[in-house]
């Protein structure tokens, strides 16, 4: 028996890391997310990292919310990183210092930027930490320093570089970053800020991070060297009406007091929990609009047109079967259906020749004929187009026009029922 949507617990899809133990491949996702997404109220849904799987996304509907972390250098080619100016040589140090990082896991791009356009498209609450707030960014259109080292530090004299990785104190490494004023971020964390001041000490683990940052997206921090640690979209940030699109490039989750689970800040945990309350207020949204299927409500003037045209239709089905011509009289009434159907462009020829059959195409049918030959060509073209284009474009293309019949759904709904769409 299918379960109703109304009884599914708010699903936040997570995708695993590829890793390699006992040489096999094993997939995972860390605790503290974990720990965090069902604390708050949600239930974690891991997708596999497994070859294939970004075809698959459907199957894991209904999405109320993603978290992506943790992960390899999103492959260059898909931000246009092609325009560097590092040499080859400067190119092979980074491959060799960051060996576990720059080993480009390809499936798990495609897989994490489909979800996260998907995010985008639907406006499902979406939380980036660390690669994925760099995937969201990209997603969006922006770009990424290939290494923060080569491109950022070495512009610093040696005092005033930032340090954004240290591998012989990897947990332990803190630098801090500026919070902006007003900022999500700066809610979360203005208890903690010395007066004054706008900083917290941050841990990081990221030898690559924003670049150019998308039009869309807005800053909330900033590290001394000016890289950007964290940013968010403020048209789709309204927690309580299941908008949350934002990327951290630290990890508040692991900013924990040595040897205990006790946080730096009681902020830390805040992007957790109001993520989560956004994706349990999407969830609501959504179970408006697909849990229980509601009969149209159309007012007395649309009421009064369907019958009308219903009654023109019964009037073309009596004529072809018992085969009696239509009195003058009743020639208008006849016309309303035509009239109608001529309206409906996407009638295909097969559906012109029924009709013809009985008796609903009259009068002006040379027009008709017109816009139906008109729309065989636009279909025809549709499909060539269509037919060049990839699996990921079309997929895309699907998930665009799924999103606008919702939005058309919902807003021909709220005028039928006389409600403000503003």
């Amino acid at each position: 028996m299918a379960s109703d949507l109304s009884v599914i617990l708010p699903r936040v899809l997570i995708v695993s890391r590829r890793s390699v133990r006992k040489n096999k491949f094993v997939d995972f996702v860390g605790e503290y997310h974990l720990d965090l997404i069902v604390g708050y109220g949600a239930l974690p849904v891991i997708v596999p990292r497994v070859s294939g799987v970004h075809m698959l996304l459907d199957s894991f509907e209904p999405i109320h919310g993603v978290l992506l972390c943790e992960g390899e250098d999103i492959d260059p080619s898909l931000y246009e990183a092609e325009t560097t100016n590092l040499s080859p040589e400067e190119l092979e140090q980074i491959r060799r210092l960051h060996a576990s990082d720059t080993a480009i896991d390809k499936e798990k791009d495609s897989i994490e930027l489909r979800l996260a356009k998907l995010c985008l498209e639907r406006n499902i609450p979406y939380l980036g930490i660390c690669r994925g707030s760099q995937v969201l960014n990209v997603a969006c259109g922006g770009t990424l320093y290939l290494d923060i080292e080569k491109e950022i530090s070495n512009k610093f004299v040696e005092s005033q570089r930032v340090k954004h990785i240290d591998y012989d104190n990897y947990d332990g490494h803190r630098h801090v970053i500026n919070v902006v004023e007003s900022s999500p971020l700066h809610h979360w964390y203005k208890d903690s800020l010395e007066e004054g001041k706008m900083e917290i000490s941050v841990n990081s683990y990221h030898h690559q991070g924003v670049k150019r940052l998308a039009q869309r997206l807005v800053p909330m921090a900033y590290a001394p060297d000016g890289l950007i640690e964290g940013f968010y979209d403020p048209d789709a940030y309204n927690p309580e009406e299941g908008k949350f699109i934002m990327g951290l490039q630290f990890h508040p989750e692991r900013m924990r007091q040595p040897d205990t689970n006790q946080f730096d800040y009681p902020g830390c945990p805040k992007a957790y929990q109001v993520f989560v309350k956004a994706v349990i207020a999407y969830k609501k949204k959504l179970n408006i609009t697909t849990s229980v299927p509601k009969p149209m409500k159309l007012n007395q003037e649309m009421k009064n047109k369907r019958k009308v045209i219903q009654w023109s239709f019964s009037l073309a089905r009596n004529m072809f079967t018992t085969g009696q011509e239509l009195h003058p009289s009743k020639e208008s009434e006849l016309k309303a259906g035509a009239e109608f159907l001529q309206c409906n462009t996407a009638l295909s020829f097969q559906q012109k020749n029924r009709l013809e059959q009985i008796g609903a195409t009259v009068r002006n049918g040379g027009s008709y004929i017109e816009r139906l030959q008109l729309n065989e060509e636009n279909e025809r073209q549709a499909k060539n187009v269509m037919g060049k284009m990839s699996i990921e474009q079309l997929s895309d293309l699907l998930s665009f026009y799924h999103m606008m019949g919702q939005i058309c759904s919902e807003v021909l709904e709220r005028k039928l029922n006389g409600i403000n769409c503003q």
